[in-house]
C-alpha cells in the first residue's frame, strides 16, 4: 500500500472510533442586583452599587436639613447619613418600620444610607432579557433607563450612584 494511501486509511479509522464531541452548551450571561421596593414598587440595583444592607440604625437628627434626611448613624465607627429615598422623591411609603431597610451605597470616600420599604434580596436576570425601562413616575424616572423581565415581571433597575451624584440629592440644607 502507498504510504499516502495508508495515512488515509489511518485518518479514516480514527474518525470512525473518535469520541463524539462535547455538546455545545450556550451559556448565559445573568445580570445580578439587589432587589428592594419603594412606594409599592419593585426595583433592582446593581449589585456593586449596593455596599451593604442595614436594618434601620439608631439615628441621631440633624438640624436644618431637609425632612428626608433622617439624621446619621454610627455604622462601625463611620458617621453615615441616612436619608429617605421615597421622601427625597416625593413617592408616599407604604411600609412599616420593621419591613424597612437601608441599603449603604459607597461613593468615593462617603457612604450613603437610603431608606426603603423593604429588600427582596438578590435577583438574578438573564441579559437578553433586558427591556426598554417602562414609564415610571417622574421622580424614579430620571434614575431608571433599564429593566429587566422574568416571570412576567419588569424590575426597573434604579441607578443608585446616579441618585447620589444628584444635584437635589446633594442640597440637604433647608
Amino acid at each position: 500500500m502507498h504510504p499516502f494511501a495508508q495515512l488515509l486509511d489511518i485518518a479514516e479509522r480514527s474518525r470512525a472510533n473518535a469520541s463524539a464531541l462535547p455538546q455545545q452548551v450556550e451559556l448565559v450571561a445573568y445580570w445580578r442586583g439587589v432587589g428592594f421596593m419603594l412606594a409599592g414598587q419593585h426595583f433592582a440595583a446593581d449589585m456593586a452599587e449596593v455596599a451593604e444592607i442595614l436594618q434601620p440604625p439608631r439615628l441621631t437628627k440633624v438640624p436644618g436639613v431637609r425632612s428626608w434626611v433622617l439624621g446619621v448613624a454610627n455604622v462601625r465607627g463611620r458617621l453615615v447619613p441616612i436619608m429617605d429615598l421615597a421622601g427625597l422623591l416625593g413617592l408616599p411609603s407604604k411600609a412599616n418600620w420593621r419591613s424597612r431597610r437601608v441599603l449603604v451605597v459607597e461613593h468615593g470616600d462617603h457612604m450613603m444610607g437610603l431608606l426603603v420599604d423593604a429588600v427582596l434580596g438578590m435577583q438574578q436576570f438573564a441579559e437578553d432579557r433586558q427591556v426598554e425601562a417602562p414609564d415610571a413616575e417622574a421622580a424614579t424616572a430620571k434614575f431608571v433607563t433599564r429593566a429587566y423581565e422574568r416571570d412576567g415581571k419588569v424590575w426597573p433597575v434604579f441607578q443608585l450612584l446616579d441618585l447620589v451624584q444628584a444635584p437635589e440629592f446633594l442640597q440637604i440644607a433647608v
